[in-house]
Formats: structure tokens, C-alpha cells, sequence
């Protein structure tokens, strides 16, 4: 019988992702304001209300991959545009942890994003004279990629506080849903691409992990890729199988 992953945002391009790739092997159920065009089993939910969070969550769950976005505009000018994002990038990335102790889920796979040390980047390359890692510390130039490490942070006082709970971070790189079209119009791409068969790989090796709390870069193994994913190889077992040049 296969266990139960629940995943959160899961509409969108990663979610999709992760629905081919995985529903092999697990029951995938879908948590989204949105309808998926994949999705055998979907449950609409409004991941801002606590309550109906934990309402909507299978109980049977082992895992819960959290990937809720927003896009916003001057969030750090307008006041009602830094309430959305923190809502979603912040407030529920808390709920979901909390939901996942509430109901004894062991496991919550965080999709956060490269964007957390995005200070030491840019157009695809390291401005440290070395591929950035996990242990550098987080300098963003937005709200986006602070409220993605205050979410890391929150996991790792939970996952330190609570009992059987594993939270794995990961750092995404860049994942389109036309792949092969966009490493040819974005040169950025060359070097941040993670790759649909690396990304299934990444979280397939989250959900099996069992490290009770890390941070790992979510990148393809491209030539000058500017972070390091020797952690994500070490602790996880994640090889990269397909990089930009591969397309």
C-alpha cells in the first residue's frame, strides 16, 4: 500500500513535478487554492486559516512538502502587498510545521529558495570566488528571500523542540515547466537550472532522509552553477542525473 505525501501549493509548476515523478511510489494528495490538471486527489484549502489547514490535511499523511507561493509587487513599499507575502511566506509556513506536530506527521519537506543568500549572486553567478553554501550567511535583496529563511529558521526550533519531527529545507534553483525552451532564452539558466529529473531526485531524497533537520541547494550539476550541493550529496545522496548541458 502506498503512504500518503501531502503536498501544499501544489498547482504549480513543482507541484507538477513531483506528481509525476512520485505518484509511482506514493499516494500524492494536492492542497491548493487552485485546481491542479493533474491531481487524482485535491482538496481546495486556504493554507492562511489554521483551522482549515488541519482540517484538510490527510491524517494518514507521512510526509507534508511544502511549496505555497505568491507573487507580489512592492512588498516593502506597500503595506497590504508585504501583508500577502508574509501571509504566505511566513504565517503559513508556520502552520504547516505546527499542523504537521499537531497531527504527528514525521516529516515536512520545505521548498525554500535560492533567493535567501541571493546578495552573493547574480545573473547565475557567485560573487564569492566560490560556490555559495549552506553555510554562508543568508543576505537577501527582497522580502522574498527573507521571509524564506525566517520560514528555515522557524523549522529548525521546531524540529529541535518537538519530538519525530524531521524538516528538510531546500533551496531551490531555477525549475521551469518548459525546460529545454528556456535554458536556450535565459542565459542565467546555464548555470541555476535544477533540472525535472534532478528535482523529483532532490525531493524524493528529502522524503527518505533521515536527517532530523537540514538546508540543502536545489541545483543541477552546471558548469559554474554558483551553490555548492556537496551537503545535499553527502547527507541526502542527491547526484545530480541531468544538467543544463543535458537538454
Amino acid at each position: 500500500m502506498k503512504k500518503t505525501v501531502t503536498i501544499l501549493g501544489g498547482a504549480g509548476t513543482i507541484g507538477t513535478i513531483l506528481y509525476n515523478g512520485l505518484r509511482e511510489k506514493y499516494n500524492i494528495v494536492i492542497l491548493d487554492k487552485n485546481m491542479p490538471e493533474h491531481a487524482e486527489e485535491f482538496v481546495e484549502v486556504d493554507a492562511t486559516n489554521f483551522d482549515m489547514l488541519l482540517e484538510c490535511i490527510p491524517k494518514d499523511s507521512v510526509a507534508l512538502i511544502n511549496l505555497l507561493t505568491i507573487k507580489t509587487e512592492n512588498d516593502l513599499s506597500d503595506v497590504e502587498e508585504f501583508h500577502k507575502m508574509t501571509n504566505i511566506h511566513f504565517i503559513s509556513s508556520f502552520y504547516v510545521l505546527h499542523a504537521a506536530i499537531r497531527l504527528g506527521i514525521p516529516k515536512v519537506v520545505y521548498a525554500s529558495s535560492n533567493h535567501t543568500t541571493d546578495y552573493y549572486e547574480d545573473n547565475g553567478f557567485s560573487s564569492l570566488g566560490r560556490e555559495i553554501n549552506s553555510n554562508d550567511y543568508p543576505s537577501s535583496r527582497g522580502l522574498y528571500g527573507v521571509l524564506k529563511f525566517a520560514s528555515e529558521n522557524i523549522g529548525q526550533i521546531l524540529a529541535m523542540k518537538a519530538n519525530n519531527l524531521s524538516i528538510i529545507n531546500l533551496r531551490i534553483g531555477s525549475v521551469h515547466p518548459d525546460e529545454e525552451k528556456a535554458v536556450k532564452e535565459d542565459d542565467r539558466l546555464l548555470r541555476t537550472l535544477l533540472s525535472h529529473e534532478d528535482t523529483v531526485q532532490l525531493f524524493e531524497k528529502a522524503l527518505q532522509s533521515s536527517v532530523r533537520f537540514g538546508t540543502y541547494y536545489g541545483v543541477s550539476d552546471n558548469p559554474g552553477k554558483p551553490w555548492s550541493t556537496e551537503n545535499a550529496m553527502r547527507e541526502l545522496g542527491f547526484v545530480s542525473k541531468v544538467n543544463s548541458t543535458d537538454i
